[in-house]
């Protein structure tokens, strides 16, 4: 399962935002080449893409490399007659996509939040139920929240202003769009995970949720994505179904998984698992300046848990797939990402 941002994927001679924004006809083959040999080299079975806004493109791209399974459920903005806004997220696999909806969020949850009542994802959220070995149905949920950007656009310079007050205005302005940003990102993923706990009570479907959330998850607007504690509910009722609803980062998984390989192959006792050093380090996903992150994120069910009785899977290795950030080759990677690309293998328990 891999997620994937593919950072301005349009094909020429169409732009994105502006009209100087345009590929040339070996750029585009250079990053259409590039996305081909990462597939070919990694294999994923899975693959939620974001930043998509040809659509056909990628499509055909992926059916000629074995991805015959292929949905969106947006299609981007078109400014003028060849300039492109508002990408979309997608879904491919090589396992039958067996239904496809974009996700819906709640009103009254929308009321109770304080939001406009014309609350919206600033992108659509892509659910893909995919009938995957041994599991069977899946839902997987496709995500790119909405970004740091300011949400209130200002002039860098407004000539009718002493430069003091234009300074106290792009200051307003950038701590309030910063700020409305924020709310926006936060609402989104709280509504996308009632919408998925719905989803879960009515089918009891593995979930996965794969894409750029724009933001740590460890950051107070979002780690409620990861609650597994109630501090107002029944001890056994809680401890009888909670892990049922909840979502775990794979990455957590992962070090997981090495920790029950290290305690079944004797090289550790059980006595010392909780104070095992596993040595691992996670990678960041984004660099900005001298800043770098981890933004883009697999998150799954209890069926890919080991620690829960029912689980069908582990997950095997995480990969941070990074080089074109750490050291780029500039014939081959100036036109790829700015996101790495995360992948990960499920591995069926023993």
């Amino acid at each position: 399962m891999a997620t994937f941002n593919l950072f301005n994927y349009l094909e020429p001679p169409n732009a994105y935002y502006d009209f100087e924004r345009i590929y040339t006809a070996e750029q585009w083959q250079r990053k259409q080449r590039w996305i081909v040999d990462y597939i070919t080299e990694t294999q994923p079975d899975v693959i939620a893409f974001q930043e998509v806004f040809s659509i056909d493109s990628l499509k055909k791209l992926l059916l000629e490399n074995g991805y015959e399974y292929f949905s969106t459920v947006d299609t981007p903005q078109i400014i003028d007659d060849f300039i492109y806004k508002s990408p979309v997220v997608a879904i491919a696999a090589k396992y039958p996509i067996v239904e496809v909806a974009a996700v819906a969020h709640s009103r009254e949850y929308v009321n109770a939040l304080g939001l406009n009542h014309g609350f919206e994802f600033s992108r659509k959220v892509l659910r893909a139920t995919i009938n995957l070995p041994h599991i069977g149905y899946t839902d997987c949920y496709v995500v790119h929240l909405k970004s740091k950007r300011s949400m209130i656009e200002i002039d860098d310079v407004n000539h009718a202003l002493s430069p003091e007050k234009n300074i106290i205005e792009i200051l307003k302005a950038t701590v309030a769009g910063g700020w409305g940003a924020t709310i926006q990102r936060g609402s989104e993923a709280t509504l996308l995970m009632l919408a998925m706990i719905e989803q879960r009570k009515k089918t009891n479907q593995p979930m996965i949720l794969m894409g750029d959330f724009n933001n740590d998850l460890t950051d107070g607007v979002l780690n409620h994505l990861l609650t597994n504690s109630l501090r107002f509910a029944p001890q056994m009722d809680t401890k009888a179904y909670l892990a049922k609803y909840c979502l775990n980062d794979a990455w957590n998984l992962f070090e997981n998984s090495r920790l029950n390989q290290a305690i079944l192959s004797d090289l550790i006792a059980d006595t010392q698992a909780n104070t095992l050093n596993t040595g691992l380090v996670r990678k960041a996903t984004h660099y900005y300046g001298a800043n770098s992150n981890v933004l883009d994120y697999i998150l799954l069910s209890c069926e890919f848990d080991s620690r829960c009785p029912d689980n069908f899977f582990d997950v095997s290795e995480h990969h941070t797939y990074d080089r074109h950030l750490l050291n780029p080759e500039y014939e081959k990677d100036d036109l790829t990402t700015d996101h790495a690309v995360i992948c990960i293998t499920l591995t069926l328990r023993n």
